[in-house]
């Protein structure tokens, strides 16, 4: 009886082993894109507020602007992970920098609905499509 692994045990191993990689690192790669993508949802939220204020004020959409009627304006300069935010007609569109596995494609876009009353938002864009957010 030997002490060591016979090769063909150590080519099962091997084969397990990298089976559980070509399985494991697109999910993980993908789980790493949802974590940094999750700035570029949260870069959204004080223009929600902002057009759920102009709303509120104006009773229309075509009036909620970056900058106007409650909504804030926008950065002009690369802010983390976020290259650009545009607010037009309440429709709020997030891009991101190309890093960590994430290019200006993936973009964020939030569009407002009404219904009785309530504003409601749909979220679309690249980076909805690939499964970054919902």
């Amino acid at each position: 009886m030997s002490d060591g692994f016979t090769l063909l045990e150590l080519m099962i191993t091997l084969a397990i082993v990298g089976i559980l990689m070509v399985i494991a690192v697109p999910k993980y790669e993908h789980y790493l894109r949802r974590a940094h993508y999750t700035e570029i949802v949260q870069a959204s939220a004080p223009y929600k507020l902002g057009v759920a204020e102009c709303f509120s004020q104006t009773s229309v959409l075509t009036h909620c602007d970056a900058a106007s009627n409650g909504v804030p304006p926008v950065p002009h300069e690369v802010v983390g992970m976020v290259q650009s935010v545009r607010v037009r007609g309440g429709v709020i569109t997030v891009t991101p920098i190309k890093a960590n596995g994430l290019t200006p494609q993936d973009t964020y876009v939030l569009t407002p609905s009404m219904k009785a009353d309530q504003l409601l938002w749909h979220a679309s864009g690249g980076g909805v499509e690939r499964g970054y957010a919902h």
